[in-house]
């Protein structure tokens, strides 16, 4: 990639920290010859965001890119185009977006909400001072996959398990559910792996997600060498903690990289997430292509490979259940606004039900 030495480039070059680039400097060209300045979004709250520009963060108002659709709103991470003078200021305008981390909302409406833009790695936390729940990993990973970001789920408070052997068989357990992902063991009190992590998260732009009293923000404080998060407590009986951050925030890294941290995360809904599921589970969908039929739902067809590998053990039961749970999930989501998927589902619906009559009536007919 070619230095930056255009007018506009050398007017952001304290962007540079921030992930400026000079296919960032090409996509706001024209908004530069509107008299626009680049900016990158590090905070939003109710209407307005926080822009760090090449003359410091102002605050802007969002109106001109609050759009109908959830997932056209501008978020944290998002490249801006901002005013330079006025009172107020307004954001005219966002770059479009590399990635994005959309989950569905836990709304009756199932909309989608987007949580961070132009995330290269996304960082899941996982408390090990509770029992790990593999579902709500997988559920992490897809979204993540889906996002176009490089999903790594790190386990903190690693110093909770002092037995090494202990250690690592949590570490193999994750690793099961997460093919193709990297799982770091981190201790933020004892600085274990933080270092590892700090190196990861350097080339890029990361986002921290994970349910509360997952040690996000202590997390987010130890790879920033300082306590910028507050942190509080976890209740002891069940590992929950209280919402520490309420609001996303784009810090960048000593060591280089851009840190989004999250509140805390109580639904984990999917959104449009059929290729990151399939990503989370690609030992089933490698399995399915050895089936003797294309279309076998490895339920009790003749020649399912995936079926066989249950039988012999060297796939786990939960992984298929969970799988057959999220493409469930998932398709009830792209239903809702997808006619043609909502008829296949009535159909197929109705084809299960008729084929469970006969079999009921088969087994009324043998009993007679």
């Amino acid at each position: 990639m070619s230095s930056l030495s255009s007018p506009l480039a050398s007017s952001s070059q304290s962007l540079l920290p921030y992930g400026w680039d000079t296919d960032w400097e090409a996509q706001f060209a024209p908004y530069a010859d509107r008299g626009l300045v680049p900016g990158r979004v590090v905070r939003v709250d109710r209407g307005q965001c926080d822009v760090v520009t090449a003359d410091g963060i102002v605050r802007a108002d969002t109106a001109f890119v609050t759009p109908h659709d959830p997932l056209r709103v501008i978020c944290t991470g998002d490249w801006a185009a901002v005013e330079t003078d006025g009172n107020p200021l307004y954001v005219r305008a966002y770059l479009p977006r590399r990635t994005a981390f959309v989950r569905s909302t836990s709304s009756t409406r199932s909309e989608g909400q987007i949580l961070a833009a132009n995330v290269d790695h996304a960082i899941i936390a996982v408390s090990l001072a509770a029992e790990i729940d593999l579902g709500r990993i997988e559920r992490f990973l897809a979204l993540a996959w889906e996002s176009g970001a490089q999903p790594l789920v790190v386990l903190t408070k690693a110093d909770l398990v002092p037995d090494p052997v202990g250690l690592s068989y949590l570490v193999q357990d994750v690793e099961t559910t997460a093919p193709g992902v990297q799982v770091l063991p981190v201790s933020s009190a004892t600085g274990e792996g933080v270092d590892v992590l700090a190196a990861v998260v350097a080339g890029g732009t990361s986002v921290l997600l994970g349910v509360s009293g997952a040690g996000k923000s202590t997390l987010a404080n130890a790879l920033l060498g300082e306590d910028v998060m507050t942190v509080q407590a976890v209740r002891d009986m069940d590992g929950k903690g209280r919402h520490t951050t309420t609001t996303r925030n784009l810090l960048v890294l000593p060591g280089g990289g851009v840190l989004i941290d999250t509140p805390g995360l109580r639904g984990v809904g999917l959104w449009d997430a059929e290729t990151g599921v399939g990503q989370v589970f690609s030992e089933i969908e490698e399995l399915a292509r050895e089936c003797r039929f294309h279309d076998c739902a490895h339920e009790a067809e003749p020649g399912c490979a995936v079926l066989a590998a249950i039988e012999d053990g060297s796939l786990p039961e939960r992984r298929l259940d969970s799988y057959r749970k999220l493409l469930r999930e998932n398709r009830r989501i792209v239903a809702k606004t997808d006619a043609r998927l909502r008829t296949e589902i009535l159909k197929d619906w109705k084809r299960k039900n008729a084929a469970g009559r006969r079999a009921l009536e088969a087994k009324r007919g043998r009993s007679r």
